[in-house]
């Protein structure tokens, strides 16, 4: 049997606007929370919620500086996000 555990992190993380929101945030690169808190008008609580979840996802990686959180979108994690979608929606014979 297939293990999708990690698959439902990553499309978790890509259904909700908010989400959604802050990865297009991120694109142009590493984002303090302080941030993110003041362009998406949200309290630091709703970024916190989001945040873990995009994290868990491996979309989205977090380093800490002081007492804020940086983030940024994971090469490596996109990557894999996106060959998943693939994998998980390419036909493989003629229905």
């Amino acid at each position: 049997m297939v293990d999708y555990s990690r698959d439902v992190k990553i499309f978790k993380a890509l259904c909700d606007e908010k989400r959604l929101n802050i990865l297009n945030h991120l694109k142009s690169g590493e984002k303090c929370a302080c941030v993110l808190i003041d362009c998406m008008n949200i309290g630091q609580s709703a970024l916190s919620y989001h945040m873990k979840i995009l994290c868990d996802s491996g979309i989205v990686v977090s380093r800490q500086e002081g007492k804020w959180t940086h983030y940024r979108i994971s090469k490596s994690g996109s990557e894999y996000a996106a060959k998943r979608l693939l994998e998980l929606t390419s036909q493989t014979g003629s229905n």
